[in-house]
């Protein structure tokens, strides 16, 4: 098919690179979000994304996430999803300015489908950490106006039969977890929850209640990471990926987690203790 004027010829046909951004940066360079200019610093008049946790299981990973999001001292919003389906076998969680992580995640998910696509095959696990350390880097701009996005980032690893968890700064990274990790504001007392209840090898049910035990110590001490809200029928958002791939679990499974959870808060406001031996 001969080239039409105004037409592009063959540039999106072979994009001459299996990175999707390093495409849209050589072609229209202002449509990535850290090319983006923002008119001062923009820091606490956009929403924020709070507390992201994973923890890994026998075989897998568990990744959960609260569901405020922060504009300041104001709830922007109650029922936030910040746990993305990054592809079959990862996912990503996002703490810090709310769009533009929503928009990197989007973006990411492209990222890895265009690299399957023109190369028949997935990146692993780390090659997956990697990529999304490079757009990381490239939001730096933004980040130093206050638009500072840090994803944690968890993978099944088929080699291994093992879930792999990866966080990151506003420079990029990444730097690799050993079983648990947390993000957001409330990362303090979600990982003081994660490093006394966390135990290796648990199964993928234990993993998940123990993840929900750490959003909630969050939210006790940190006005910015939503508990859960019986009432409005809001729950965290958790997701599972193992060999079988990622899959989110159903609202009314994660409701079980919590009215469980609950009811032992109800008799022991500070959950359970690790044992000393």
């Amino acid at each position: 098919m001969a080239a039409q004027p105004g037409w592009m010829g063959n540039l999106f046909l072979d994009t001459g690179s299996t990175s999707f951004t390093e495409f849209v940066g050589s072609y229209a360079p202002g449509l990535l979000p850290g090319r983006l200019q923002a008119a001062g610093a923009a820091g606490e008049t956009i929403p924020h994304a709070t507390t992201i946790v994973a923890a890994t299981f026998a075989g897998g990973v568990v990744m959960a996430g609260d569901r405020r999001a922060t504009a300041g001292n104001y709830i922007s919003q109650k029922d936030m999803e910040k746990v993305f389906r990054t592809d079959d076998y990862s996912c990503m969680g996002i703490a810090g300015a709310a769009s533009t992580g929503i928009e990197l995640a989007r973006l990411y998910c492209v990222e890895l489908e265009h690299y399957e696509k023109r190369e028949g095959r997935t990146l692993s696990v780390v090659g997956k950490a990697n990529r999304l350390a490079t757009m990381i880097r490239g939001n730096l701009p933004m980040a130093m106006q206050g638009l500072v996005v840090v994803p944690l980032f968890a993978a099944y690893d088929e080699e291994r039969d093992a879930g792999r968890i990866f966080s990151y700064d506003v420079g990029g990274g990444p730097y690799e977890q050993t079983n648990y990790a947390a993000i957001g504001s409330g990362s303090i007392f979600a990982r003081g929850s994660l490093k006394k209840l966390y135990r290796e090898g648990a199964s993928a049910e234990d993993v998940v209640t123990v993840t929900l035990n750490a959003l909630y110590d969050a939210a006790d001490d940190d006005s910015a990471t939503g508990g859960p809200d019986v009432t409005r029928r809001i729950w965290p958002m958790v997701a599972v990926i193992d060999d079988e791939g990622f899959r989110r679990l159903p609202d009314e499974e994660v409701e079980r987690h919590v009215r469980q959870l609950l009811d032992v808060r109800m008799a022991d406001p500070d959950g359970p203790t690790a044992p000393l031996r």
